[in-house]
This record gives structure tokens, C-alpha cells and sequence, in this order.
């Protein structure tokens, strides 16, 4: 078997499940999973990753949100990144002007416009359905209000400054799910600038769940050492 090449690799959560339970199929050997304080921002999590690992080699590993942060933190120089693995990566940023991503943009923005007077509820009613496929129920929301709660007051994607030429001379995977279109999108973005992409169906936003992500992923690997 070929040796793999010497590099830490590095599992970086988007939102919701955080640490190694948002990256179920991936073990420990050589490897971080990084949990983000709650609540932290985007410069917090660069600044996180920069300190971690500032005299280490690393292989990035992010899914969704946590995209951003990883590709700000390579882009820093004060990281030696290998290389990166990017699963449905939510670099909005990159894709501005296509239309399902300035759809979504606005969508969340009208949606947070209400959490911000305070509507709570008026958020929900907006957000649930562009986010979980399925319309606000009033019988549901003393449920998930918590829910609502951490939404409203998440990070987004965008207005991070991310360039898709901060990825140039990075080797990168994209793993995207085949699902949405916004997704497959910023993937045609970084394919253009070099980066392999694969599609593994049947998960959703979390192809790192399906059997397909770690033979992809290690084949990636494999290819930096040569």
C-alpha cells in the first residue's frame, strides 16, 4: 500500500454538529476535530486555526460554513495547507451574481431583517422552509424556538472576502452532494481554477456520511505525495 504523505489532517465542523460527530466515517489517526467556540465568529475561527496550526502541515478537512474559515486560514500564509478537502463548501462569496446563490442570499437576509425587529417567529416562518424543506407549523414552534434561536443568530456564508484565486496552487477536493444547486455551483467555481470534484449522492448536505467520501478522500491524499 502506498504510504500516505506526512500531514495532520484537520476535520473542520460547519453548523450544527461540531468536533468528530460532525465527521462520523473519519477516525482519529493523525487527525484534529476541531470544535468552534459557540457563538465565535469567522475572524475568531480563522484566528483559531492560525494558532493551532501554525507550525504544522495540514490537510484541511471543512464542511459547509466551516469552508470559510479554513480557506481564510490558508490563505493567511501562516499555515502550511497540503492541501484541502471541501464537502458542500459554503463559499457564497465566490459565487456572488448566480442566481440561486443571490436567491438564498436575500432570503435569509429578509429572514434575519425580522429576527433583528425582534420577530423571532417571523424569522422562522421565512427560514424553516429555505433551510429544512418544510413550511413553519405553529404547533411546532415552542419546540423549536431554541432552534430558531441559534439560526438567527449563526454566521453567514458571505461577506467574508473570499476569493477563489486564495485556493490557487492548493490542491483541492470538492465533495458536493448532487442536491442543490447553489452547491454545485461554487463547485464549478473552484474546478475551474483546478480543484477535482466528485459527487457523492444520497446524503444530502453531509456526503462525508456515505461510504463513497473516505476512498475519495484518501485517493486525494495520495495524490499530494506525488
Amino acid at each position: 500500500m502506498q504510504e500516505l504523505p506526512a500531514m495532520r489532517r484537520v476535520f473542520i465542523h460547519g453548523t450544527g454538529r461540531s468536533g468528530q460527530d460532525a465527521w462520523p466515517r473519519s477516525d482519529g489517526t493523525n487527525a484534529d476535530f476541531v470544535s468552534f467556540e459557540p457563538g465565535s465568529t469567522i475572524p475568531e475561527q480563522v484566528a483559531t486555526l492560525t494558532a493551532a496550526y501554525s507550525a504544522t502541515r495540514v490537510l484541511f478537512h471543512a464542511h459547509s460554513l466551516g469552508a470559510v474559515p479554513a480557506v481564510l486560514a490558508a490563505a493567511s500564509d501562516r499555515v502550511d495547507v497540503a492541501g484541502l478537502v471541501l464537502v458542500e463548501p459554503a463559499l457564497y462569496d465566490i459565487a456572488r451574481g448566480e442566481a440561486p446563490i443571490e436567491r438564498h442570499i436575500a432570503t435569509v437576509t429578509e429572514a434575519r431583517a425580522q429576527a433583528g425587529i425582534g420577530d423571532l417567529q417571523g424569522f422562522w416562518a421565512i427560514f424553516r422552509p429555505l433551510m429544512f424543506d418544510a413550511p413553519f407549523a405553529a404547533d411546532r414552534w415552542n419546540a423549536e424556538r431554541a432552534t430558531a434561536q441559534r439560526w438567527a443568530a449563526s454566521n453567514v456564508p458571505w461577506g467574508h472576502a473570499v476569493r477563489v484565486h486564495m485556493m490557487t496552487g492548493i490542491p483541492t477536493l470538492v465533495v458536493t452532494g448532487g442536491w442543490n444547486d447553489e452547491y454545485e455551483i461554487i463547485a464549478r467555481k473552484l474546478t475551474r481554477y483546478g480543484a477535482r470534484h466528485v459527487v457523492l449522492d444520497g446524503a444530502g448536505h453531509r456526503p462525508q456520511d456515505l461510504p463513497g467520501f473516505l476512498p475519495a478522500a484518501h485517493a486525494f491524499m495520495l495524490r499530494l505525495s506525488n
